[in-house]
């Protein structure tokens, strides 16, 4: 997308990043985005390092395009994580879940591109003064976890962008050329999109996880533990996050003690399956190439029919 900052400072062809999804996020989607011109993401959230060790060599072996690294602060289990991620040679991580300040100074010293995820004005403002070079504002429409006290994408994009020039991807309802004009419109830069990767053909989740999205309504996610301990999280409504949704129980993590059996073979009563408001638009399992494509055709429509205000 020529003259946007945000491809120039990535070295990528469309202002689309994919989400780091714990265990999803690997080398067989993320390729796929990357190739197609946006930023596929290696997750690390899952610890399981010598795993990703071996995805990010895979990635190499299938796109010779640039691609990141997540560190989902709360849960890293090896205290190495920085030289981890610092060895693979990427250029490009995002920090998230946690304090911006506990590794963005190591990861910058090391030549990396240091990007946190926020979901307020609040955290914005601490990632900035810790010196990140841009941001990830998520709404409270997007899946996987949350702050408890959400904001719409609507309200904080602009928020966030009347206080920083720091460049800035908006997550949390994105989807289409449409949801990319308005995140531009509203002072983001590009988009970050989880629920439609989870959804793409080369996403490796169970064809029942996809097929739940396919039917989904708008109004068929759940917001869990708003009150904590713990994380909130956006979910599909099944017959468990109804359950969970009264309820969530002294440690919702617990739940995802079986993921794999929800991710891998298809269960989806066996743990939570994170979603974003944006199921309720999704109707089909395509190509990432095919949706990266649609986004920008999409988005060039919706700019050129805008109507003037006056």
């Amino acid at each position: 997308m020529q003259g946007n900052r945000l491809c120039q400072m990535l070295g990528i062809a469309r202002p689309i990043v994919q989400a780091p999804m714990g265990w999803i996020a690997r080398a067989q989607l993320a390729s796929a985005v990357s190739n197609a011109g946006g930023l596929g993401i290696i997750e690390t959230s899952s610890g399981e390092l010598d795993a990703i060790r071996e995805e990010i060599r895979k990635m190499r072996d299938l796109t010779d395009k640039p691609f990141g690294v997540n560190i989902a602060q709360a849960f890293v289990r090896d205290p190495g994580i920085v030289d981890f991620v610092v060895e693979q040679g990427v250029r490009f991580v995002t920090t998230s879940a946690g304090d911006p300040n506990r590794y963005c100074r190591a990861l910058k010293e090391a030549g990396l591109i240091v990007f946190h995820v926020v979901p307020n004005l609040a955290g914005a403002l601490k990632a900035i003064e810790a010196g990140v070079d841009g941001l990830v504002v998520e709404g409270g429409e997007g899946g996987g976890f949350k702050n408890g006290r959400d904001v719409s994408s609507m309200v904080l994009l602009p928020l966030v962008r009347a206080h920083t020039d720091l460049p800035i991807i908006a997550a949390g309802g994105m989807l289409c050329g449409r949801t990319l004009a308005a995140a531009l419109a509203l002072g983001a830069d590009g988009i970050q999109m989880g629920t439609r990767m989870v959804s793409a053909a080369e996403s490796p989740v169970h064809q029942n996880w996809k097929d739940a999205i396919l039917a989904a309504r708008e109004t068929d996610t759940v917001f869990l533990n708003r009150f904590g301990p713990g994380p909130a999280l956006r979910a599909l409504r099944t017959e468990k996050t109804s359950r969970l949704e009264k309820d969530p129980g002294p440690n919702i993590m617990a739940e995802f003690g079986h993921a794999r059996d929800l991710y891998f073979a298809g269960d989806m009563e066996a743990s939570i399956a994170l979603s974003g408001q944006v199921a309720g638009r999704i109707d089909s399992v395509r190509p990432v190439r095919d949706i990266l494509d649609s986004i920008m055709a999409e988005y060039e429509a919706a700019v050129a029919a805008l109507p003037r205000a006056a």
